[in-house]
């Protein structure tokens, strides 16, 4: 507030300058900032808000006052103290016995020791602030202030739209007289209520069935290994492994919650996870057999078989082989001796295929030896091929499946030129063919 002028006195001399003045003498003379009015007989107080160009410079305001005018912010607002009184003030020699002078400038009042104190305004209910705003008291004046969240535009509080200011990291609400800030799914309000920080929802119950994934701003549902997401990518599906492929078990896939199993046929037991490998009940005492017959293992199972196979005219000279003695008339023509031997192949072996090697133990000099099926190959899955003058090799020639059994006397005539002199002996091999290719 710029004071023009701080004190301004009316001055109307009616005293007789010497005992010959009358009593009509008046003298016609103002103090500074006001002028003399003929027609009223007065000091009149001059305008100098209209005299004087550009009286306030800025953005100041001009007020006048008696003797002289304040430059004051333009939204200030000036009380006359002539209106407060109830005075019709026209100047100095017009004063009456019951007005009171007030020396000092607009917005003071008299003191003590002819001073000026400041007039409160908002104290004394002397201002125009509106119900919402708040009066500050200042020195000559007062402020008509805006609560927070509003600005004063003329004499209105309008509301300040903050999020025109980017104060929040994600999304704003402006509202009368303030604004709150909103985060995007998968985010929550820091504590200063503006940034925006990530959402551990695998903490707060993300809906995954099996395992969750916190990422920033969302989630991720994984499945256990046998599982697959579903189209919702929260619960997790069974995978049924056993339809995917025919190659997965040796034998059979049976799928269950998570995970497939491989199972084996009866006789047969896991070799690792996917493969079959035949049980040896015979060295595991698993069979049945009584002590009058021997146990021979096969594919998926075992046989029993007697002790004593020889037949007539054949007796038995060790575990596994006869003999036909050659003072029986019968024996002449037959083989010498007949060795018992057993073994077992799986079914659909690829043709032709290797089975079983013949190898002569003992060989006359001189003597040429051939090797023949002598019998138990109606069909002709078996044939001989002969190494050398001691070994031959059984092979299989067509593809067979079991189960299914062959005895096959397999024969070596032994021939020496020399001494015209034949001789042969017999190898009865009982082939058992297992139910399945493993």
């Amino acid at each position: 507030m710029k004071l023009v002028s701080c004190l301004l006195f009316t001055l109307v001399l009616h005293a007789a300058i010497s005992q010959e003045a009358s009593e009509s003498d008046t003298y016609m003379e103002c103090t500074e900032g006001y002028h003399w009015d003929p027609h009223t007989q007065h000091c009149k107080d001059v305008n100098e808000c209209e005299t004087i160009p550009d009286a306030c410079k800025g953005e100041m305001k001009c007020f006048n006052h008696y003797g002289g005018y304040l430059c004051l912010p333009r939204s200030a607002s000036v009380v006359s103290s002539n209106e407060v009184m109830g005075v019709d003030f026209q100047g100095p020699s017009s004063r009456t016995e019951s007005e009171t002078y007030n020396p000092c400038p607009h917005g003071y009042e008299p003191g003590l020791h002819d001073t000026c104190v400041d007039v409160d305004e908002c104290e004394q209910d002397l201002h125009d602030c509106q119900p919402s705003q708040q009066c500050i008291n200042t020195a000559g004046s007062f402020t008509c202030r805006c609560p927070d969240g509003y600005r004063k535009i003329g004499t209105e509080c309008v509301d300040i739209d903050e999020c025109r200011y980017r104060y929040c990291q994600h999304r704003c609400v402006n509202s009368p007289g303030s604004f709150s800030c909103q985060c995007e799914p998968g985010f929550q309000l820091a504590g200063n209520n503006r940034s925006c920080v990530d959402v551990n929802e695998c903490d707060m119950g993300a809906p995954c069935q099996q395992r969750c994934y916190n990422t920033y701003g969302t989630f991720i549902c994984r499945c256990d290994q046998g599982y697959e997401l579903g189209q919702d990518g929260f619960a997790c599906n069974d995978i049924d492994e056993c339809s995917y492929s025919s190659y997965l078990c040796q034998h059979q896939c049976v799928n269950e919650p998570g995970r497939f199993i491989c199972t084996c046929p009866e006789g047969y037991q896991l070799l690792g996870t996917r493969q079959c490998q035949d049980i040896n009940e015979c060295e595991t005492n698993a069979h049945q057999c009584p002590e009058s017959q021997t146990c021979v293992n096969i594919h998926g199972g075992y046989q029993c078989v007697d002790t004593n196979r020889c037949q007539e005219p054949y007796v038995q000279v060790s575990d596994n082989r006869c003999v036909c003695p050659v003072v029986k008339p019968e024996c002449r023509e037959l083989p010498f001796s007949i060795v018992h031997r057993y073994m077992s192949i799986t079914s659909d072996r690829p043709v032709p295929s290797d089975i079983f090697q013949i190898q002569a133990t003992s060989v006359y000099p001189g003597a040429y030896n051939t090797f023949r099926i002598r019998s138990g190959d109606e069909h002709g899955e078996f044939y001989i091929r002969q190494i050398n003058n001691i070994s031959a090799m059984l092979v299989l020639a067509r593809p067979v499946t079991g189960p299914k059994e062959y005895v096959l006397d397999l024969e070596m005539v032994s021939v020496n030129p020399l001494m015209s002199y034949q001789t042969s002996s017999a190898l009865r091999l009982t082939v058992y063919v297992g139910p399945h290719a493993f």
